[in-house]
């Protein structure tokens, strides 16, 4: 992303990425330490690449734990979008990312596809707990980045002038303008377009991201447990970033540019075939049309 100017960078690692922040000025080491505690504490909570979180504990059998402070907003959030992709989208795609080797040990060892089992009969959740009737393995990935940027930026709202918080391509901002460049996923070195935006937030996700083997990447549809083939590239830009952040994880589905109309994100796609699709009145500046 492009410097605030005058701004002061802060430059550290969370959930095994890189994460930049952007103020007109420094954050202090109060704040930086509640930012890093909210940050920790989501990714016990969430995270299924641990034995101690949450999830951890509800594939190990627990049946049900202690909802985390974000369990409404990005369950109902995951619920939604699985209702507009046929679920496609899924709360438990984490059995079927474990199956073609995206599992806790990062083997990247592929089985035999596994299609995700049926989360509107095995998981509920409510303010008080998550539970699940049988062992399964949640994963909120389609979406949990884009809430974490969230918790980053109201951790920084009280502070004056511009504001980015950058979770490594998932952005959002506040009181500054920035040009971002939508990478090709096929060449690193070239992109579609160029969307500036301010005020909002931008998702993307690609196939060319958190990929292994022949065909193997993160982007699975949860009805067959296989890679999605057809979409290749998604961008999203919302008002905040978790909705954009599921919106171009659904934009690889059918189902998605409706549930980005409804939610009021703009989009643009790639298509294996290098196609680009965009949604009405969006303002990205497309190389392609």
């Amino acid at each position: 992303m492009s410097a605030l100017p005058p701004c002061v960078s802060w430059d550290f690692e969370a959930i095994g990425v890189p994460w930049r922040v952007d103020t007109a000025a420094a954050v202090d080491e109060a704040d930086r330490h509640r930012i890093l505690t909210v940050m920790r504490e989501f990714d016990r909570d969430w995270s299924r690449f641990r034995d101690d979180s949450s999830v951890a504990r509800l594939a190990a059998g627990e049946g049900a734990v202690r909802a985390p402070r974000d369990t409404l907003a990005m369950l109902d959030t995951l619920a939604a979008a699985a209702d507009a992709t046929g679920d496609a989208v899924t709360p438990l795609a984490g059995d079927a990312l474990q199956a073609i080797g995206y599992d806790a040990a990062l083997t990247l060892r592929a089985g035999p596809p596994r299609p995700a089992p049926g989360w509107r009969e095995v998981l509920s959740w409510s303010e008080d707990r998550i539970e699940l009737a049988r062992p399964a393995v949640l994963d909120v990935g389609s979406l949990g980045k884009g809430r974490l940027v969230d918790l980053v930026f109201a951790e920084l709202s009280g502070l004056r002038g511009p504001v980015a918080v950058d979770g490594s391509g998932d952005l959002r901002t506040r009181g500054v303008t920035e040009r971002i460049g939508l990478e090709h996923p096929y060449d690193r070195h070239r992109v579609v377009g160029v969307w500036e935006i301010r005020d909002a937030a931008l998702c993307a996700s690609a196939t060319n991201r958190r990929a292994w083997g022949d065909g193997l990447h993160h982007v699975i549809d949860g009805r067959t447990g296989r890679p999605v083939d057809t979409v290749v590239a998604t961008w999203a830009v919302g008002e905040d970033a978790m909705h954009a952040d599921a919106v171009a994880t659904a934009l690889f589905f059918d189902g998605g540019p409706r549930l980005a109309h409804e939610w009021g994100v703009q989009w643009v796609r790639m298509t294996s075939d290098g196609r680009v699709d965009y949604s009405p009145g969006c303002t990205a500046q497309l190389y392609t049309r």
